[in-house]
């Protein structure tokens, strides 16, 4: 009697099953059929990614011996190359290094405007590189409030790029004949625990330098009379000789 019911069940349970396969196996098939290809895309595009980081890497080195070999023009063309067809790294460093290039080829308000525009973007490091970067070009050029705007929000004290775009001021300072301001900048930085050791190296030497009367501008030497062209020579005179 037992294997007769169980029979019964079973046949029941096949007949739902049946039922259900006729009602949604179209369903579960496309959903299997979806699963497999998604698969297979994500392979392939894991594939297309990692070709193409290979690719900007390659391109990224080749643009950067340019560079390094002097030719300033053709090395921010190249890179301007790879920022417009990179993957997003390689893309945003490629603009920098552009803005670098540029910077050295003579053509600083292309260089400036890059470095504003890397500035006004969402990646924070980047952007504080870029801000310090474009400072540094107009240092010795530009006023101290052009230099300000460029750093930004640089010149907050909490911010972690502080110190630098206080060495750009202090140097603007020095470069505009801001002595005692400059000096006492100089000093600062310094003394100060949280300068990297490099910056802190560079602040102390211009103290010094600074300290010493450096910046103090003496005028100029005067160039040497000439000597008329008809001057006749003096004789040199000559020892009486020994008897």
């Amino acid at each position: 009697m037992t294997d007769i019911f169980h029979e019964i069940e079973e046949e029941v349970r096949r007949e739902r099953y049946e039922k259900l396969w006729k009602e949604y196996g179209d369903y579960v098939i496309a959903a299997g059929a979806f699963l497999v290809i998604a698969a297979a895309g994500w392979q392939l595009w894991r594939y297309y990614e990692q070709r193409e980081r290979l690719r900007a890497s390659d391109e990224y080195a080749a643009a950067a011996q340019v560079l390094e070999s002097g030719q300033s023009a053709a090395a921010a063309e190249a890179f301007g190359k790879l920022a417009d067809s990179a993957p997003s790294g390689y893309a945003q460093v490629s603009r920098l290094q552009e803005a670098g290039a540029l910077l050295a080829s003579g053509r600083t308000d292309d260089a400036l405007k890059l470095y504003k525009e890397i500035a006004s973007g969402r990646d924070e490091i980047l952007g504080g590189v870029a801000r310090i970067r474009g400072a540094w070009a107009i240092a010795d050029t530009g006023s101290r409030s052009d230099i300000e705007a460029m750093l930004g929000p640089l010149t907050d004290p909490s911010n972690a790029w502080n110190l630098m775009a206080r060495e750009v001021l202090a140097y603007s300072d020095y470069r505009s004949g801001q002595i005692k301001r400059a000096l006492a900048e100089y000093k600062s930085l310094s003394t100060d625990r949280k300068a990297p050791t490099a910056l802190h190296e560079r602040a102390a030497a211009m103290a010094v330098f600074l300290g010493a009367g450096g910046g103090v501008n003496y005028g100029t030497v005067p160039p040497p009379t000439p000597k008329p062209a008809n001057a006749t020579p003096q004789a040199t005179p000559q020892s009486a000789p020994t008897k």
